[in-house]
């Protein structure tokens, strides 16, 4: 609601006619990735949280796939098993980065690479988790389908146990260190409270793009479609307001002559303009 918003304002607003739809928006913005590098995220879809704003900085992502891991890796499954860790120290240093290998008479020593390499061998999606107990441990058709249906129900029924002792002692009988083993199964029991597959990071990621984008470029527009987007996020109207200030954007006060029931955008004699605050955001008025 808000990306759409926004963009209305900015072809109305602004005269940017060009911008039709999402995918009109240039990609791989480098200026999009140093704001983010730099935890600017107040208002931003999915990265605004103090969680995020925290992992950005140490995540410095400079293109689109690195927010789909900044989006999928502050999640249970990922900090439950034990891989937030190891998968920064391999970005920081591609040394760091190790496929564990079966036994050569137990298979391929590329099939973990085969899965995980996306990801510097560590799993962080749903889909990923469930590759590894197909590939890695074996598992048959029905066993997997059996531990996906597991993987959402663990806290009620309790049956992710018996798949664990399946998933465990057949990843080590083929070869496979038995602590790597623990933490995928570890994080396979964090999807069980939150799963998150690819597809899912991957959308939501796009979403952190654009609400990026259009927050560098337009921080004008971004306040104002915010707040006629309320209630939404983690901030309340004063707490956006202080942000868009501090990114040299004018806000004005709600006015019985000027304001309109939402935020509406009014020139400033500069390059941004002022969000003038609408009616509704006079308290006790409706």
């Amino acid at each position: 609601t808000t990306i759409a918003k926004a963009m209305k304002m900015i072809r109305e607003d602004h005269g940017q006619a060009w911008l039709q739809d999402m995918a009109d928006i240039p990609a791989e913005d480098p200026a999009v990735y140093d704001m983010l590098c730099q935890a600017d995220s107040v208002g931003v879809f999915q990265v605004e949280s103090r969680a995020q704003m925290s992992m950005l900085p140490r995540l410095k992502p400079r293109e689109f796939y690195d927010l789909v891991i900044e989006v999928a890796i502050v999640r249970p499954g990922p900090i439950q098993g034990n891989m937030v860790h190891p998968y920064l120290k391999r970005r920081k240093n591609p040394k760091e980065v190790v496929y564990p290998k079966p036994s050569p008479e137990h298979g391929p020593p590329d099939e973990v690479k085969d899965i995980l390499a996306k990801t510097l061998g560590v799993p962080l999606f749903q889909e990923q988790a469930m590759k590894l107990a197909m590939v890695a441990a074996q598992f048959t058709d029905d066993e997997a389908n059996g531990l996906r249906k597991a993987m959402a129900t663990f806290r009620n029924y309790g049956h992710v146990g018996v798949y664990g002792e399946m998933f465990l002692s057949r990843m080590i009988a083929r070869g496979y260190d038995a602590r790597f083993a623990r933490d995928c199964f570890k994080q396979i029991e964090g999807f069980g409270s939150y799963g998150f597959p690819e597809s899912h990071a991957v959308s939501f990621a796009n979403l952190v793009y654009v609400s990026s984008w259009i927050k560098r470029h337009y921080p004008d527009v971004f306040c104002a479609a915010l707040i006629n987007s309320q209630p939404m996020g983690f901030y309340q109207l004063a707490q956006l307001v202080r942000d868009a200030r501090e990114h040299a954007v004018e806000v004005r006060a709600p006015c019985g002559l000027k304001s309109d029931w939402d935020c509406t955008l009014e020139d400033s004699g500069q390059g941004l303009k002022a969000v003038r605050l609408g009616l509704r955001q006079i308290k006790g008025l409706k």
